[in-house]
């Protein structure tokens, strides 16, 4: 009796291990209608669709679990398995996370993913050694400058409180002679009602998101660069899955790297006519606008290659090579 009560038992293991299900945590710091967002949820649903429900991930938009700033360590930590991330938050921690936050170094779609490419195997490397990988990566569309105010050169922001997200964005407002105040995506909007900041650079899409039109006149199409949100997992949770759940996962992440990537081209030209529609004026800068902001760019690259070191130089040349 005890043998057949232990055989039935071993049956009943062995079957629900077959339907283990496992449960991710995804944190996410932008709007559940963030085009980056709904490319997660599409990633999560994909990754459910495709192991048969063994694993489930839930995504948490606009800062739910962690702010956009905690997001890194949280995976690193494994309080939450995946997360998504903006590399340039993160450069005062390794130069090499803010390469796509250098203003004017790679201007374009076609720039920017040659400049992923030079950047990746660093990325991977560092990533793995802090228990970290590196799922897929999506740019966002290129930054321009928000004012409240015209802007003939960058003169005209000096003096001015410029909202900051990273180092990067933080020295350009130093360079033009710039306030710049620390502000993340999700209190973006208020900090503008409120007279908080009086200008940024951001992309199109962000400008719809926190409807920046409401607040500001004037949008400055600079192509300055094209920031990536990164997606990453804990190392220990992923090397967990077993391994056709893993090949999932990693079929479903290239999949979402393709179509972010698709949505960020058609979300550029989307979000600029819906700036337009909302009264915000499109202005194509200036020629003097734009060479005091390459200026402020060839400094920046300068600076970051002499902390950067060897393994910024690496990433520049690779990115130079025909």
């Amino acid at each position: 009796m005890k043998i057949k009560h232990a055989l039935t038992l071993a049956l009943l293991v062995a079957g629900s291990a077959g339907f283990a299900q496992t449960k991710w945590d995804l944190a996410a710091a932008y709007p559940a209608t963030n085009f980056h967002t709904e490319n997660l949820q599409q990633f999560a649903n994909d990754v459910d669709k495709a192991s048969g429900g063994k694993l489930k991930i839930t995504v948490h938009a606009n800062a739910a679990l962690f702010k956009a700033p905690e997001i890194k360590r949280a995976v690193q930590g494994g309080q939450a398995q995946a997360g998504e991330i903006l590399l340039v938050n993160f450069q005062n921690e390794w130069q090499i996370f803010g390469t796509d936050g250098l203003p004017f170094l790679a201007d374009s779609y076609d720039e920017s993913n040659k400049l992923y490419k030079a950047q990746k195997p660093a990325l991977e490397k560092k990533l793995g050694e802090q228990g970290i990988n590196l799922l897929y990566a999506v740019a966002w569309p290129p930054q321009g400058i928000y004012s409240k105010k015209p802007l003939a050169s960058a003169a005209d922001l000096k003096g001015i409180k410029w909202r900051a997200y990273s180092p990067a964005t933080s020295r350009i407002a130093e360079l033009v002679g710039a306030q710049p105040v620390t502000v993340q995506a999700a209190e973006l909007s208020q900090a503008f009602a409120t007279g908080v900041v009086e200008a940024t650079m951001t992309s199109g899409a962000s400008g719809v998101d926190s409807k920046l039109y409401e607040n500001l006149k004037y949008y400055y199409d600079m192509q300055a660069w094209l920031p990536k949100n990164a997606v990453i997992v804990n190392k220990a949770a992923f090397d967990a899955l077993d391994k056709p759940t893993q090949a999932v996962v990693l079929k479903a992440a290239a999949d979402a790297e393709a179509r972010g990537l698709a949505a960020s081209k058609r979300v550029n030209v989307e979000s600029i006519e819906k700036l337009k529609a909302n009264g915000m004026s499109i202005v194509v800068p200036s020629t003097q606008l734009k060479a005091d902001m390459k200026k402020v760019g060839d400094t920046m690259v300068k600076e970051w290659l002499d902390k950067s070191g060897a393994e910024g130089k690496a990433v520049v040349d690779a990115f130079a090579k025909p």
